[in-house]
């Protein structure tokens, strides 16, 4: 045998005896690739949250300061979108919740095999035309001269004026990230067994009951689940708050975007986003307390 093949043999034998060793060889590029390309930026775009912009040449002065965070939590506009923020993202995830039940027990216990499949297709088929296109349509819904004023208006309804308003972003926002939140708690109803169900009727409990004390602590997991998709998503969006709410409708991820592109302050953008991200790592965190890590 050649010296090839004996090293050939030997290594196919030490990794037969160790699988971890099989492990890491395989995952070893993919985490390569997910350390320098996505922790390596996300520290970099973290430094840089600590350096500040000379005002008479506008490059990057690389000393460190704390005045970005300063100018952050000092100046009330910034708490005022931050906390913008965090309420609309807090009222699309209960809103989306709310809705997601009812559709997902359906799904999940009532609908047949066949009528599953149909309604899964109709929860994805929205993901698959282009966001832009479903908050364009949802503009010309809710503008004032737009679909919904025309049927309240031949109806002899008041006309409501939701267009650029925060009243349309939380519909707008609601509509668009609602299929996230109804596949984690449909999986969570299909992991609830049909015969305890059934056992909890046979001993006489309500409908309310058994959500309230059998139901609700199986899926809550599924649940926050989903809420960790929709609060992300509204928490770092910036086109449907300038395309729907309007210039008057700022969000963290306005103001990241004003500051870096607009403005030329990467530092200061960059401090917005690390605010974005501490937020972020919270309602992880609780979200792991809750257990949401077991049903993704």
């Amino acid at each position: 045998m050649s010296v090839r093949e004996v090293t050939r043999e030997r290594l196919g034998a030490a990794l037969w005896r160790r699988p971890w060793l099989r492990g890491a060889l395989i995952l070893s590029p993919p985490l390569m690739w997910f350390l320098v390309v996505y922790l390596a930026s996300l520290v970099a775009l973290l430094v840089t949250a600590f350096f500040s912009v000379n005002s008479l040449t506008g490059n990057i002065a690389y000393q460190w300061t704390w005045s970005n965070f300063s100018q952050i939590f000092t100046q009330s506009v910034y708490g005022t979108i931050i906390l913008r923020t965090v309420i609309m993202a807090v009222l699309v995830t209960v809103t989306d919740a709310v809705i997601a039940l009812p559709f997902a027990f359906f799904i999940a216990k009532i609908a047949s095999r066949r009528s599953r499949q149909a309604f899964l297709a109709l929860v994805f088929l929205p993901l698959w035309a282009s966001y832009l296109a479903r908050v364009y349509a949802w503009i010309n819904i809710l503008s004032n001269h737009g679909v919904l004023p025309s049927i309240e208006s031949h109806l002899g309804l008041p006309i409501t004026n939701l267009a650029y308003t925060n009243v349309a972003m939380w519909i707008v926002f609601s509509y668009l990230w609602l299929p996230f939140m109804i596949v984690p708690i449909y999986g969570a109803f299909e992991r609830v067994p049909d015969s305890l169900l059934e056992a909890s009727a046979d001993l006489g409990a309500g409908s309310w009951f058994t959500f309230r004390q059998i139901l609700m602590p199986m899926i809550l997991p599924g649940i926050v689940a989903g809420s960790i998709f929709t609060f992300s998503l509204t928490l770092g969006d910036f086109i449907t708050p300038l395309l729907i709410g309007g210039s008057s409708s700022n969000f963290i991820g306005n103001a990241i975007y004003d500051s870096a592109i607009n403005g030329g302050d990467l530092p200061f953008a960059a401090a917005l986003a690390f605010v974005s991200i501490a937020i972020m790592a919270v309602y992880l965190l609780l979200a792991r307390l809750a257990g949401a890590f077991d049903a993704i």
